[in-house]
C-alpha cells in the first residue's frame, strides 16, 4: 500500500496524497481504505466522492476541509456513557462512503469541498486550549462519516491526545480494519451505526454492507475504546421483531449486555419519504432489547424514562437526563450511589 504525504495544488487549494492505496496499471489506483476499494481511472473519484485519482495517485481533497462545528453536549453524539454532562468540539467535513436514502446530513455528507473551510491541527488545538467551555473533555470527529477524511483525523486525533483530551468518532463503521487499527490507539469512544441487521437493507437502503461495520465495532471494544450502537428504526425495513431480536443477541454476545443501545427515531429526510416512527415501535423494541442489555435508550423522542440510565442492580436512576440537562446524581466513581455497583462509566478526569 501507498502511504504518500506529497501535497499538490487542487481547484480548491492544497490536497495530500491520501493514505492506503495501491498503484494499479494505467494509471488507475485501489483505494483501501474501505470496504468498497474503488478502482480508479485518473480524474476519477471514490463512492466517498472526496478521494480522486490524479496523475495515478490517490489524493484526498478535504484535509483539513471542515464544513461544520460547534461544540455540543457529549449526549448528542449521542454518549450517554462517556463523559456524562460534558461538552466536546465537534467537526465534520463533505463526502461519505455510504448513500443512505434517509441520510439526516446529506447536505454535508454530499457537500462541496469549495463551501468548506480550513482547520489545521494547530489552529484545531488553539480553539481547544483556548476558546472551549468549561467541561470540554475533547473533540467528536462527527456530522459526516470521519473515515472518509482519515488522515486529518489520526493527524488531529494524535495531537488532541498529546494536549490531553478525549478524541471521539461517530461513524458508520464501514472502514477497513489496517487503517482502523492505526487510528484505535488515539481514540477514547466511538458511537457506531448498525444500521440495520440484514444485509439486504444495507444493499438496498444504505449502499454498503454490513459485515464490515460489526467488525470494526468489536475491532474496537477489543482495543479498549467505549463503544455505544446506535439503530434509526425506518418503519417497515429495520424494525421487525426478528431483526431486532437479532442485533441485540449480537450486542450481547460479541460487545457484551452492558454495551449502550440507541434506538434512534427516523423522520422522512433525503429521498425517503416513509412516515416517522412511531413512538410505540420504539417503545416496543426497547423492551425488547432490555430483556438482555442493561442501557436501552431512546432518541428524538421527549421520553425522560427512556433516557435515564438506572443501576442494574438496584433499578435507581442514577443518571437522569432532560433534553441535554443531566444529573449525574446517582453517580459516585463510577458506581452506584445506593448500592455501590459499578457501572460501566467513562468519566471526565479529576
Amino acid at each position: 500500500m501507498e502511504r504518500g504525504r506529497d501535497l499538490i495544488w487542487g481547484a480548491r487549494g492544497v490536497m495530500q496524497e491520501a493514505a492506503f492505496y495501491e498503484k494499479l496499471d494505467e494509471g488507475r489506483v485501489r483505494c483501501g481504505l474501505c470496504p468498497h476499494r474503488c478502482v480508479l481511472a485518473p480524474g476519477k473519484k471514490g463512492i466517498c466522492g472526496v478521494r480522486e485519482n490524479h496523475g495515478g495517485r490517490l489524493y484526498t481533497l478535504n484535509y483539513a476541509r471542515v464544513s461544520s462545528w460547534g461544540f455540543d453536549p457529549v449526549e448528542k453524539k449521542p454518549l450517554y456513557h462517556f463523559c456524562p454532562g460534558t461538552v466536546v468540539f465537534s467537526l465534520g467535513t463533505v463526502g461519505c462512503n455510504f448513500h443512505c436514502e434517509f441520510c439526516q446530513n446529506w447536505e454535508i455528507a454530499r457537500g462541496d469541498v469549495g463551501a468548506t473551510f480550513e482547520l489545521g491541527v494547530e489552529a484545531l488545538i488553539e480553539v481547544l486550549t483556548r476558546q472551549a467551555p468549561p467541561h470540554c473533555v475533547g473533540v467528536a470527529y462527527t456530522y459526516s462519516e470521519p473515515s472518509v477524511w482519515y488522515e486529518y483525523v489520526l493527524a488531529a486525533s494524535r495531537g488532541v491526545r498529546e494536549k490531553g483530551y478525549r478524541n471521539v468518532l461517530v461513524t458508520n463503521g464501514f472502514i477497513n480494519p489496517e487503517p482502523l487499527a492505526q487510528l484505535l490507539p488515539y481514540v477514547d469512544a466511538l458511537n457506531i451505526d448498525v444500521k440495520s441487521f440484514t444485509d439486504s437493507f444495507y444493499r438496498r437502503v444504505v449502499h454498503g454492507e454490513r459485515e464490515p461495520v460489526l467488525r470494526t465495532a468489536i475491532q474496537a471494544k477489543e482495543a479498549g475504546c467505549h463503544v455505544e450502537i446506535t439503530t434509526l428504526l425506518v418503519p417497515g425495513l429495520n424494525d421487525g421483531r426478528e431483526e431486532l431480536e437479532q442485533l441485540v443477541d449480537w450486542i450481547a454476545t460479541h460487545l457484551g449486555s452492558d454495551t449502550p443501545l440507541h434506538f434512534s427515531r427516523y423522520f422522512p429526510h433525503y429521498r425517503l419519504r416513509l412516515p416517522p416512527t412511531p413512538v410505540e415501535t420504539l417503545r416496543r423494541a426497547r423492551e425488547l432489547a432490555r430483556r438482555k442489555l442493561s442501557f436501552v435508550y431512546l432518541g428524538n423522542v421527549p421520553d425522560a424514562e427512556a433516557s435515564t440510565t438506572y443501576c442494574p442492580g438496584c433499578g435507581r436512576p442514577v443518571v437522569e437526563r432532560l433534553g441535554y440537562r443531566v444529573s449525574s446524581s446517582g453517580l459516585a466513581d463510577g458506581r452506584c450511589r445506593y448500592c455501590g455497583r459499578r457501572l460501566p462509566f467513562v468519566l471526565e478526569p479529576n
